[in-house]
């Protein structure tokens, strides 16, 4: 988009405020780009991430399980935090996608604000149905810990994948309200707990499909050893 600058009438050396925002802009934009902040795995700090020709601003989540070459992100609007950030991040698809598995080779560095003149809501131009990252699954872990403290215990279940968090939210809470008052007496001498956490790929043989059954169901299953599929010794 080329953009025609206004000079004020009475001073033709002089750019207007709106223009000058501009300028401010391109010129922070170029200073992103050429001096980029190098990304270090493990920070809470927004990455700049890219998605076909555009740059876009992503937070990250720990404790992916694929290593150094792909992390969980979130898509989120250049204008974040602000509420009409938000609302215009609704428009273009950005609060839709969840968490996404992203190619650290992808990573320019950290975000700087100077990228937001290249993002798709800069553009005015919703995110495409495909942005190049495949979605980066949740999965509930219920466990039986010792009340002694000790870091004993057993994984009791396993359930995932789960493609949106929200479903995994209501899952856990099923299982919290189903356990309330119960969590000492079910396992002798241990407190049973649930919390959700990132899908492990590598060992998807050891969950249980959420969509084939009800996830409070299973876990009764395997409390009453009738069903002992995700457990471990």
């Amino acid at each position: 988009m080329i953009r025609r600058f206004r000079r004020c009438g009475h001073n033709p050396g002089v750019l207007s405020a709106e223009d000058q925002a501009v300028v401010d802009q391109f010129r922070a934009m170029l200073t992103a780009l050429r001096n980029p902040e190098p990304w270090t795995p493990g920070s809470a700090r927004d990455i700049a991430v890219r998605v076909g020709p555009f740059v876009e601003r992503a937070q990250t989540r720990p404790g992916d399980d694929h290593g150094p070459d792909l992390i969980a992100v979130a898509l989120v609007h250049p204008g974040t935090p602000h509420a009409g950030a938000y609302l215009h991040g609704r428009q273009l698809g950005y609060t839709e996608r969840g968490w996404l598995r992203c190619e650290t080779s992808a990573i320019l560095g950290f975000w700087q604000p100077g990228y937001a003149m290249l993002t798709h809501a800069a553009a005015g131009l919703p995110l495409p149905d495909d942005v190049g990252m495949t979605p980066a699954h949740y999965a509930l872990y219920i466990e039986a810990r010792r009340r002694d403290d000790s870091l004993d215990g057993r994984t009791l279940l396993r359930v995932g994948p789960y493609t949106q968090t929200r479903h995994a939210q209501q899952d856990h809470d099923r299982i919290t309200a189903a356990l309330d008052g119960r969590e000492t007496a079910l396992v002798p001498g241990h407190r049973v707990s649930v919390w959700y956490a990132p899908f492990d790929v590598s060992d998807h043989q050891l969950f249980a499909d959420p969509n084939e059954a009800d996830a409070v169901a299973l876990l009764a299953d395997v409390l009453e050893g009738a069903n002992p599929r995700g457990a471990v010794e």
